[in-house]
């Protein structure tokens, strides 16, 4: 029996998703996995029975990363599962940034108790005119599952798009549209378009990306959106340029004391993956992930170990390996099988920075004191029986 905690609220098809094999237990110390969203765990001390942890969601800045791996705990995350939502949320935001429909709806409500609304309406709206989206030059910084989805649905609202990613992936290039101009650097978005929206993870090299520099290089009556993280967009350096009339609209969807309340902020309480659709998606990946990796030992999806898979396990034997990445290690776990005698029938080793992951599918199951005897190597971290 494997027994889970949540941290969160995980919706239920996703929970819904555990077989009779899966408890849930309050006590995360007497966890095989946990589940979590927002909660903090950067406090948190895990126990040596913790094997892993997944996050209803793409960022893991509340989850320890390197701690964990340092423990041999693999921390998944669950990328794409709300890149639609995201993506909805951000044409929201232009919208509400080209067009002031805020402004029309509150003129609206001061008005509810004048008999002579709709007269009056026709006088009022001209202070609320605005611009379309169609013809104009759209940025955005970051192909990944999100940044895509936005380019893509862009070019049918007849916009003119401008993709930056210097690291898209293969699959993220094979689903980007024709006609999205991929250009080979952000400055050229900065100095060219209309609405720049930033879709990369924080990084020391996105930390602050749109600065005082890169809003200096922009377009006068530039609409700046940023769904990603607070962090990457220097918000002082934004908010002056608001001031000064250099930025339209700032449209964030991460709550602050720098911008709320400011003018020229639109600002939405984190609502990016708060769909009933998205928090489906999310739940049932993550819990598809720890399962995966409890029943087979396979890795998808980790942020803090390589992918690694083997598929489900047809020998009569499996065991996972986490070591640290350093040249020799993989003999301490192959020399003992074959001094045991265990043939190996297969194999995958798989490095991500200081770590590193091994399945072994094996002829004969492994004794207790051949698993001691790998997990005496100092460059071993946790060896796992699968099977």
């Amino acid at each position: 029996m494997y027994k889970y905690s949540c941290l969160n609220p995980i919706a239920q098809v996703g929970l819904d998703n555990f077989t009779t094999d899966y408890r849930q237990v309050d006590d995360v110390n007497d966890a095989d996995a946990i589940l979590v969203r927002s909660a903090g765990m950067h406090d948190m001390e895990f126990s040596d029975k913790l094997l892993a942890i997944a996050r209803a969601g793409a960022g893991v800045n509340n989850i320890p990363i390197d701690k964990c791996a340092e423990q041999g705990i693999v921390a998944f995350n669950t990328p794409g599962a709300n890149a639609n939502a995201v993506k909805e949320l951000v044409f929201a935001g232009m919208l509400l940034a080209s067009r002031d429909i805020i402004g029309g709806i509150r003129w609206c409500e001061d008005n509810a108790s004048d008999e002579n609304i709709a007269k009056a309406a026709e006088k009022a709206k001209k202070q609320f005119a605005g611009t379309e989206l169609a013809g104009k030059k759209l940025g955005v910084i970051g192909l990944g599952a999100i940044g895509v989805r936005v380019a893509n649905a862009a070019t049918n609202f007849g916009m003119e798009v401008y993709g930056y990613d210097p690291y898209i992936s293969v699959k993220a290039a094979w689903n980007l549209s024709r006609a999205v101009k991929h250009i080979g650097n952000a400055e050229d978005i900065y100095r060219n378009c209309d609405f720049i929206t930033i879709h990369v993870p924080l990084m020391d090299a996105t930390r602050k990306m749109i600065n005082r520099d890169a809003i200096h290089m922009m377009k006068r009556g530039v609409i700046i959106l940023n769904f990603a993280r607070d962090v990457l967009v220097d918000e002082e350096a934004v908010l002056n340029g608001l001031h000064s009339g250099k930025i339209r609209k700032y449209v964030t969807d991460f709550a602050n004391p720098t911008t709320v309340g400011q003018e020229g902020v639109i600002l939405t309480p984190h609502l990016g993956a708060s769909t009933e659709e998205a928090e489906d998606n999310c739940a049932v990946m993550a819990v598809d992930e720890i399962r995966d990796y409890i029943e087979n030992g396979n890795i998808k999806n980790s942020v803090n170990y390589p992918n690694c898979d083997l598929g489900e396990c047809h020998t009569a034997g499996r065991i996972a390996v986490i070591h640290k990445n350093k040249k020799g290690v993989i003999s301490a776990y192959t020399t003992p099988l074959g001094d045991a005698d265990i043939n190996i029938a297969d194999m995958s080793n798989k490095s991500k920075g200081d770590y590193a992951y091994a399945l072994l599918d094996l002829d004969s199951a492994v004794p207790d004191d051949v698993i001691k005897r790998i997990e005496e190597n100092p460059n071993v971290i946790k060896v796992r029986v699968i099977k």
